[in-house]
């Protein structure tokens, strides 16, 4: 019974699963908590990881592990391998100006779109990294000429797990490479022009292996798959397939898509991303999702089974009130200066239940304005599958379908971004050409009638929030 573990290295924590490598089966497991904030020294990171491995018994009796973690992150190393500035994260908007900028600078509009949409899958947000290059040379020279490699979160962590021989071990997957903005899902090459575009010369980068390449040997000369980012993790650990859209509301609200070819959506709502399995994940990504429930409970001062009771105790579309949730700015649509907004209250309106029935539709709002978009870029919707913190609310459950507009399953909770990480340790102990296929038991579905209205007053609220802050 060979076992093999999955490391999930996300915004807020890390989590460590060991499973048999042959049915999956759930061995023992282990978290540890990272720092808040936007701007993180990777050490945190490795002394999370550190603890959580410590929790889940440790590597000795495992045979392979594989790592996944929080995507666009830039880490930047110099000659030595040393960290040169805390990473800055997937959540950091400073450099939204830089994105623009480079959208500007090979077109703007729908022709800079279109460029970086053909050249990369995706056009640039302040989440990619390629912006944060650029932040990076215009704001800390100093900083940036200390640099010679970059990397993302993933990358770093499997190449300390490897020992950390020198920057040419660095290693990462399609999956993760597709979010930095200088790497082509469609050809499979980095965009060293683009990235020295940005940068204002070439950094060294990791090799980019397929999805069961061996990335380097951990401790106890265990075997480390290439890893990947936690969107493409989390579709590997659900076991996704053509057809399925996977909504993940967790830190930011994810929807996407497995599918057989890559996309290239000039408008940039959509992102062109590769999946872990050698397919493509069409994806798109919200700032704003379960910390959203977060806040709302805490302006209500009641938990978040209080908030989900007192949402399903208010009436759908909650008597016109509507939240606008983008209370940290936001990635889709693009506009990262967005403040939230309430719209329609009224007398009748103005209850507990009728904000907390307003912030779980809102959420769920703007991720059904993702399912959108991929729709429009050609994916195909067989089934909904619901993941992540948010899931656990009763009121998510319930509510989604309606606002959907379809089934929803919803897999028991679960750590579904270190499952595909485990999952893909798995595969590559197998050869096997594809991943092993591990069951999940007991989905739940979850259905009723869709209620348009819900939709349609979000969309009015939506577009004159964009408008007045945009």
């Amino acid at each position: 019974m060979p076992l093999v573990a999955g490391i999930d290295s996300s915004t807020q924590s890390c989590k460590v699963v060991i499973r048999d490598a042959d049915t999956g089966r759930l061995i023992r497991q282990g978290r540890a908590g990272h720092p808040d904030g936007t701007e993180v020294d990777p050490a945190a990171w490795w002394i999370a990881l550190t603890e959580a491995l410590a929790q889940a018994g440790g590597l000795t009796d495992v045979a392979a592990a594989s790592v996944a973690g929080q995507q666009h992150g830039m880490v930047c190393l110099d000659e030595d391998g040393e960290v040169v500035r805390p990473a800055l994260l997937w959540n950091d908007t400073r450099s939204a100006p830089d994105a623009a900028d480079l959208v500007d600078e090979f077109g703007g509009g729908d022709t800079g779109g279109r460029f970086w949409s053909e050249a990369v899958g995706s056009v640039p947000v302040a989440s990619f990294t390629v912006t944060k290059l650029r932040w990076l040379a215009r704001n800390e020279p100093a900083n940036a000429a200390r640099a010679a490699a970059v990397c993302l979160p993933h990358d770093w962590l499997t190449w300390r797990l490897g020992g950390a021989p020198d920057l040419a071990a660095l290693r990462t997957d399609r999956g993760d490479a597709s979010g930095t903005g200088y790497w082509s899902p469609a050809t499979g090459d980095y965009r060293f022009d683009l990235l020295e575009h940005a940068f204002g010369r070439r950094l060294a980068v990791p090799a980019v292996l397929g999805p069961t390449g061996e990335a380097s040997r951990g401790p106890g000369d265990i075997t480390l798959g290439p890893g990947t980012g936690d969107n493409a993790a989390a579709a590997l650990g659900v076991g996704a397939r053509p057809g399925d859209v996977i909504v993940s509301i967790g830190t930011s609200g994810v929807v996407s898509s497995v599918a057989a070819v890559p996309a290239a959506d000039p408008s940039g709502a959509v992102a062109g991303f590769a999946d872990a399995t050698g397919r493509y994940l069409p994806l798109v990504c919200t700032l704003n999702a379960a910390r959203v429930l977060d806040a709302a409970a805490s302006m209500l001062r009641v938990d978040l089974d209080e908030l989900a009771e007192l949402a399903l105790g208010a009436p759908a579309g909650a008597d016109g009130l509507v939240l606008v949730p983008y209370l940290e700015g936001e990635r889709t649509p693009n506009r990262p200066t967005a403040s939230g907004a309430l719209h329609g209250m009224t007398l009748r309106g103005s209850t507990a239940g009728h904000l907390a029935r307003a912030t779980v539709e809102g959420m769920l709002c703007a991720l059904a304005d993702g399912l959108d978009a991929l729709t429009r870029q050609g994916a195909t919707v067989d089934r909904v599958i619901l993941v992540g913190g948010g899931a656990r609310s009763a009121a998510v459950r319930q509510i989604a379908p309606a606002v959907f507009g379809c089934p929803v399953l919803v897999p028991p909770p679960g750590e579904y971004v270190a499952d595909g990480a485990a999952r893909q340790a798995a595969w590559l102990l197998s050869g096997g050409t594809e991943p092993p296929d591990w069951a999940i038991s007991g989905l739940e579905e979850h259905t009723a009638e869709p209620v348009p209205a819900i939709r349609e007053r979000y969309a009015e609220a939506r577009d004159h929030t964009i408008h007045r802050l945009g």
